[in-house]
């Protein structure tokens, strides 16, 4: 019998924090989830409408650097678990702004944690507190195509405004730990796919492009690698991160799935052609365009998740091919979720981003 939480999870109607919440609700329908997020472009409330009337669920809009609102929330609810996934999480965006990516990851961290250690110190510091941190492999920088897979070891090196703001984040996250005993845990994941991605993503980009008829932009040579993991896997680790994790510990989370940038586009192209009714263009793989490449794009990331497997019981349960297949359907069958998305804000941004061909 795992212990009742009130939890508080950030940045919960994001892509990941949404799933999260919802895994949460499910697993553990006696606790008490409050969500924070301030929803900017990439929160999104509807993602949570199934939950709104839930008698053990709250939704808070605002911003994880505004400390009188979560010294409050901490207080009022009885937190005594934190899941922080709010972040500034799109890399092409730090580039062209990394001043968001600063604030909420960076600052917005380091107020939970100083909040969190106070509201923790004020109940006489009790064993079964926890302060998730949810990170990134992008810490870790680049790996050649031989390089061993990251490692919890492995030293950072962040090679983007966005992964430079994760690894300043982690960093506070282990030194509230180790000065302050506080129970921070650090989980460092591949990249996510699965419902509720926000549009500029790469999986969901070339979907709604394929179903749109439009270009499907690959940056340079399309042979960067990727690990892929599918959503709720990565909301199952968090959880028995949570349960069973050791405080101070970090736990690399990944899909065993490497997948070439263009190999992904082709498969999803595929898939498209196979499960999508009448597509504007088909193959839809003739639409596939090389663009100019992102500044500082890494080569690989792999995540060797040996520690969570052997110490946590924790692996990946989906393979791409069957992920990317429910990803694909969830995006055909939910054109009302995605549609609104497309906003001018967002062509503009698209445009911006995706302009140089190669």
């Amino acid at each position: 019998m795992t212990q009742s939480r009130r939890i508080l999870i950030t940045g919960g109607a994001g892509f990941i924090g949404s799933n999260f919440v919802h895994h949460w609700c499910r697993q553990h329908p006696g606790d008490r989830v409050v969500v924070l997020d301030a929803l900017t472009y990439a929160g999104n409330r509807a993602n949570l409408a199934s939950l709104e009337s839930h008698p053990q669920f709250r939704f808070v809009a605002g911003d994880i650097c505004d400390r009188p609102l979560i010294d409050q929330l901490l207080r009022e609810e009885a937190i005594d678990t934190v899941a922080h996934l709010a972040a500034e999480s799109h890399v092409d965006r730090s580039i062209l702004g990394p001043d968001a990516f600063i604030r909420t990851n960076v600052v917005g961290s380091f107020t939970l944690l100083e909040a969190f250690r106070q509201h923790w110190l004020a109940q006489q510091q009790p064993e079964h507190f926890r302060f998730l941190h949810v990170s990134t492999d992008e810490v870790y920088g680049s790996l050649s195509p031989t390089d061993p897979a990251f490692s919890e070891t492995t030293p950072y090196a962040p090679n983007s405004p966005y992964s430079a703001s994760k690894a300043g984040s982690d960093h506070l996250a282990r030194a509230y730990f180790h000065t302050y005993g506080l129970p921070t845990l650090i989980t460092n994941c591949s990249n996510n796919y699965g419902p509720y991605h926000f549009p500029e993503k790469l999986i969901p980009l070339m979907c709604i492009n394929i179903l749109m008829g439009k270009a499907l932009p690959v940056y340079g040579d399309g042979q960067n690698v990727r690990d892929w993991l599918y959503v709720e896997d990565h909301c199952q680790a968090l959880d028995v991160v949570i349960q069973r994790g050791q405080p101070g510990e970090t736990y690399n989370v990944g899909g065993n799935n490497e997948v070439k940038n263009l190999e992904l586009v082709e498969m999803l192209c595929d898939l498209m052609d196979e499960l999508a009714p009448d597509l504007p263009i088909k193959p839809s793989r003739q639409l596939i365009t090389f663009v100019k490449d992102r500044p500082g794009h890494d080569r690989r990331y792999a995540i060797n998740a040996t520690k969570i497997r052997t110490e946590l019981g924790w692996e990946p349960q989906v393979t791409v091919s069957e992920g990317l297949q429910k990803t694909v359907q969830w995006y055909l069958s939910h054109r009302e979720w995605w549609q609104p998305l497309l906003s001018p804000e967002y062509q503009a941004y698209y445009a911006k981003v995706y302009s140089e061909t190669a």
